[in-house]
């Protein structure tokens, strides 16, 4: 492929696992030879990292998903750039870019959404926008599952401008990173059965039904603790639920980790209870560690955990199977063993950054040689 000219747009302030997959692209792009240039927030996270990694970074200020003024300053960035494509990795970056490159005039570059979440596009909608900037000036979704994309074709979208790649991890960033004893620096007894769960604590990551499965795992495996790495609104109702249940012993809410690839190699299973889940790159971190996984049947998750193969799928809200499952597999150490292994043989052979990469520029040939058909001769 000749190279070409990519624009990336993210309105997140943050630095979650969205971003971290945009790093990863425009790593391989920049690799591959490709032009990239970034328009991301003046105060967020993402800014700063990518320009010490040397990108070419704009910073400009993005507001909403229908401010007038941000689609001009993004109109101005994408003409004085003239990008063959323009790639919009976040909600409101898909309304604001959407609307600046139809504002640019011509020649139009190709425009990419980057889809990351599995519940319907009508759910949060402002004012039935959602509904026109899904079927208007885009050439191609990129959903990381096929449920993502069956979710969108269910909402009505036209499959054919649906493409299905898979998010992926670095497993050398997880293999390689300095080993954290979670439980020596959690105050923790040495030895102590140690579950770890990944995810911001809000409603969707489903740890609600994950302390309401400790009185159960408790019972089964004496001393066991559930870790949480993650922050968020739900922290004070999950520590009353735990007192409610006489499990706060059990159950330790470790906030945001900084380290957090070297976590994986201090505990003993990962379980992601998430009642909806895109695809879940935190258990593909895990798994590229040699973690078994407990996780539910939810979004994307069935696509990265054969049951019985890699780990144990359960029942989304069901903490009966979530306890049962955590307990058979903290009490055999041999197939949590050979779980783990086969799931750090398929994160090398399916969801590595390069290959990402590679389906990603997949889809951009495919659109653009699709313009090129329709150009008049």
């Amino acid at each position: 492929m000749a190279p070409l000219r990519t624009l990336h747009v993210n309105t997140e302030k943050g630095w979650r696992g969205g971003e971290q997959q945009m790093a990863y692209l425009v790593e391989g792009l920049r690799a591959r030879g490709h032009g990239v240039r970034l328009a991301l927030q003046p105060h967020g996270e993402a800014a700063p990292r990518l320009e010490a990694a040397g990108f070419d970074v704009v910073r400009t200020r993005m507001r909403g998903e229908a401010d007038p003024f941000s689609m001009l300053r993004l109109r101005r960035i994408v003409r004085a750039y003239r990008p063959d494509v323009v790639h919009l990795h976040t909600s409101h970056a898909h309304a604001l870019g959407g609307m600046a490159v139809r504002w640019a005039g011509r020649p139009r570059p190709a425009v990419i959404v980057s889809r990351r979440v599995d519940f319907s596009i009508y759910r949060r909608s402002f004012l039935g926008l959602n509904g026109w900037k899904y079927r208007h000036g885009l050439d191609r979704i990129v959903c990381v599952s096929e449920a993502i994309r069956q979710v969108l074709v269910n909402d009505g979208l036209d499959p054919a401008t649906l493409a299905v790649v898979h998010s992926a991890v670095d497993p050398a960033r997880v293999r390689d990173a300095r080993p954290v004893d979670v439980r020596a620096r959690l105050g923790l007894p040495a030895g102590c059965p140690l579950v770890l769960a990944v995810g911001a604590l809000v409603g969707h990551k489903g740890h609600t039904h994950l302390v309401a499965a400790l009185p159960a795992l408790r019972a089964a495996v004496p001393g066991v603790r559930v870790v949480v790495a993650g922050e968020g609104p739900l922290r004070p109702d999950l520590e009353a639920q735990a007192r409610a249940l006489g499990v706060t012993d059990a159950l330790v809410l470790a906030g945001q980790v900084t380290d957090l690839p070297g976590w994986f190699h201090g505990v003993d299973l990962l379980v992601m209870p998430s009642t909806e889940e895109g695809l879940g790159t935190s258990v593909l971190d895990g798994m590229a560690a040699g973690l078994a996984v407990v996780a539910s049947r939810a979004g994307g998750l069935p696509e990265l955990v054969d049951d019985g193969v890699h780990g144990r799928l359960v029942p989304p809200a069901d903490p009966s199977a979530l306890a049962s499952a955590m307990t058979g597999l903290l009490l055999d150490p041999a197939t949590r063993a050979r779980l783990g292994a086969a799931g750090r043989a398929r994160v090398d052979m399916e969801f590595v950054a390069d290959r990402m990469v590679e389906g990603t520029l997949a889809v951009y040939a495919d659109v653009l040689r699709g313009r090129e058909a329709r150009s008049p001769a």
